[in-house]
């Protein structure tokens, strides 16, 4: 017997690039009419998701800032927690770290103990491909790309539920869906909650099709797989017809830059406080490739993780009491080289660090093991060295906030152990 979700990757539906709310096809609009509404699901925990396309510098975002190593190797890009100068210093975290200044937005958090920070972490295999290294790491498999489910897909199979009971499970503010989404169980990409396009994975032409003679095909459907995927639509156009999307407004004074990762955590705020069973979130930030003109307290370094910083503050601010349902995690492919390069740069490297915001993580504290930045303790004698396998962090948090236990399917092939960020 075919299942609905084989039926799918078969036959390649996809409803993508079609405006569903403001402009409601007739079909759809009178389908989804007939229907009741639904209501709100249980409030759930929600795990969010942020991928930092194109390799951060790590190392000037949390900066090791006594090591005179780091410092003759970047003469121009090293910055100093020293305060009394024309320059802006480092945020001092712990007398060893300091915190970019244009992430000044993140020092309460560290302060309170929500924010946690793992330094050194990536990837154990090598490449410095952005394509592989973005694929190994959302596949989950570092050295197995013919892997064809995403983590955070395996991750939403082993919740437990039925994921047909709410179309917004798993949701990726992004235009289409993203390696880590990809598998059997159900995931939707939503690029604008007021411009609702969702897609389903199947190939182009396939999708083509679809989209051309979908009203054809719904009609003349008679096994019932066609319409129930219709229907999960048309439940989500009617969950969102009932809030307020366009007119939203964050709560407790919360400012979101209108930037793409702030109008994305936004829309992922509204989905968790309208309670419609959002589990895993996801969304991407990009211009991270750094090569050249990188900057230190101005330039374009500084510029994107100071959105980055304000942007995960506000998404914080605005969730008010819904805070202790919901962990915060970035991730990046690897990291920069430790010397700058002659275009005021960095090339690819290896490891670089990542944040981790929640009232369930064991916070205000750089995890990791980071050695001097000698020649001798840089991997292939030019990178900050991989310590920490990306997947001992994401298994911890994904295990602790959403009650994950099967670290064998969540990351095939890894029986590492788990670094302790989480409470409890």
């Amino acid at each position: 017997m075919t299942s609905r979700r084989g039926f799918l990757k078969a036959g390649g539906l996809a409803l993508f690039g079609v405006s569903l709310v403001g402009g409601i096809p007739g079909f759809i609009a009178e389908a989804a009419a007939s229907d009741k509404i639904i209501a709100p699901y249980k409030k759930k925990k929600t795990m969010v998701c942020i991928f930092q396309r194109g390799a951060m510098d790590g190392l000037m975002a949390v900066t090791p800032f006594t090591d005179d190593y780091l410092k003759a190797a970047r003469p121009t890009l090293f910055m100093s927690a020293a305060k009394g100068g024309t320059a802006k210093p480092l945020i001092d975290l712990d007398g060893r770290f300091g915190l970019h200044p244009s992430m000044a937005a993140f020092e309460p958090l560290f302060r309170d103990g929500r924010l946690g920070i793992v330094h050194g972490i990536g990837s154990p295999n090598n490449t410095r491909s952005h394509f592989d290294a973005q694929d190994y790491m959302e596949s989950g498999t570092p050295f197995n790309k013919g892997t064809a489910s995403g983590w955070l897909n395996r991750a939403v199979g082993l919740l437990g539920h039925d994921a047909t009971t709410t179309p917004f499970q798993a949701v990726s503010l992004t235009s289409a869906l993203p390696r880590s989404f990809y598998g059997d169980n159900q995931s939707v990409a939503i690029n604008n909650l007021q411009d609702f396009g969702i897609q389903m994975r199947g190939n182009a032409a396939g999708a083509n099709m679809a989209a051309k003679s979908f009203e054809d095909l719904y009609g003349q459907a008679s096994s019932g797989l066609l319409k129930s995927t219709g229907k999960e639509s048309f439940d989500a156009v009617k969950m969102l017809q009932k809030n307020d999307t366009k007119n939203y407004k964050p709560a407790n004074g919360a400012v979101y830059p209108n930037t793409a990762v702030g109008n994305s955590l936004k829309q992922i705020a509204q989905l968790i406080k309208m309670n419609v069973g959002l589990e895993v979130a996801f969304t991407e930030s990009g211009g991270w490739d750094t090569h050249f003109n990188q900057g230190t307290e101005n330039g374009i370094f500084a510029r994107n993780v100071n959105d980055l910083s304000n942007c995960i503050v506000a998404f914080w601010t605005d969730l008010g009491q819904y805070q202790d349902d919901v962990t915060l995690m970035t991730m990046t492919e690897f990291g920069r080289t430790v010397h700058q390069n002659g275009t005021g740069g960095t090339d690819h490297g290896r490891a670089s660090c990542n944040f981790i915001l929640g009232n369930d993580v064991a916070g205000g504290k750089v995890y990791g093991d980071i050695k001097p930045l000698s020649v001798d303790n840089l991997e292939d004698g030019r990178d900050l060295a991989v310590t920490t396998d990306f997947r001992s962090v994401f298994s911890s948090v994904a295990d602790s906030h959403l009650g994950i236990k099967n670290d064998r399917v969540l990351f095939p092939d890894w029986n590492g152990t788990k670094l302790n960020v989480m409470k409890g």
